[in-house]
């Protein structure tokens, strides 16, 4: 399902050089050997990573064929729905969020084709925060390092969680060694990303990720960081947040 909403008035958070950028290349979502193959080999630690806190949080078996059922779920700037699909998969009602048109489409025709019902929508976290949306889960999923106005997407992003609901946000911190691996080695030199795709400047400390995320009215429970291998070509979760790290946070439920 797709539907289409507007912005509301006012500042937006979207930066349509990056909705620019993604869009060219939306038919490549779902390519495992195209330009998004660094998401497909990173799915699986996100992936894992996701239905662990999100069990735990929620009391739920890990194992289980659909824990997530009865958990409403916005992935937001969704992309082509890398993360959409598995978590319907798991039994979430979901809804993929994403400003850019062609990422949506793209979203839409392959979860179709498998015969997902997911609530796709070419929207922003603003309209739907203002439509007055709820979920008991939010993937911030390598977004924020794109957005205008990480503040703002994160109190967008934060009222539209239920009390007690939990949001996890992925991203890179903005540090010498995430400049060379993420951007350097990544975009010029592996040649893994199209030229462009990031810009270090608005990578996340994660102090700044805690800090936003407390001033949207969260409490963080967990910055975990996130580690690539090139020789097995395998990313696993580590102590070390120098490039890559995820974070989770709770809305109190009082």
């Amino acid at each position: 399902m797709t539907s289409t909403a507007k912005a509301p008035a006012g500042p937006s958070t979207v930066d349509p050089d990056d909705i620019a950028r993604f869009s060219a290349i939306a038919a490549e979502w779902w390519d495992p050997a195209g330009k998004f193959r660094p998401l497909h080999r990173f799915n699986p630690i996100r992936l894992g990573f996701i239905r662990e806190r999100v069990c735990m949080h929620f009391g739920r078996e890990t194992k289980a064929l659909h824990p997530f059922a009865g958990l409403r779920l916005l992935d937001i700037g969704c992309g082509g729905g890398l993360l959409s699909e598995p978590m319907r998969r798991l039994g979430a009602t979901v809804l993929g969020a994403d400003a850019g048109e062609k990422n949506i489409a793209t979203a839409s025709v392959h979860a179709g084709e498998q015969g997902l019902d997911i609530d796709y929508r070419c929207t922003t976290a603003e309209a739907l925060a203002e439509a007055g949306e709820r979920f008991d889960v939010i993937l911030n999923m390598e977004v924020i390092e794109h957005v205008a106005d990480r503040d703002a997407f994160l109190k967008a992003c934060a009222a539209m969680l239920k009390p007690g609901g939990l949001m996890i946000v992925a991203t890179l911190n903005r540090t010498m060694k995430a400049f060379g691996l993420a951007v350097l080695g990544a975009e010029y030199v592996l040649g893994w990303l199209p030229r462009g795709t990031h810009e270090w400047s608005k990578f996340v400390t994660p102090d700044e990720m805690r800090q936003g995320l407390v001033a949207a009215g969260l409490e963080v429970r967990e910055v975990s960081g996130v580690s690539y291998n090139p020789i097995s070509d395998i990313w696993k979760l580590s102590g070390d947040t120098g490039v890559n790290y995820m974070a989770v946070a709770v809305k109190p439920a009082g």
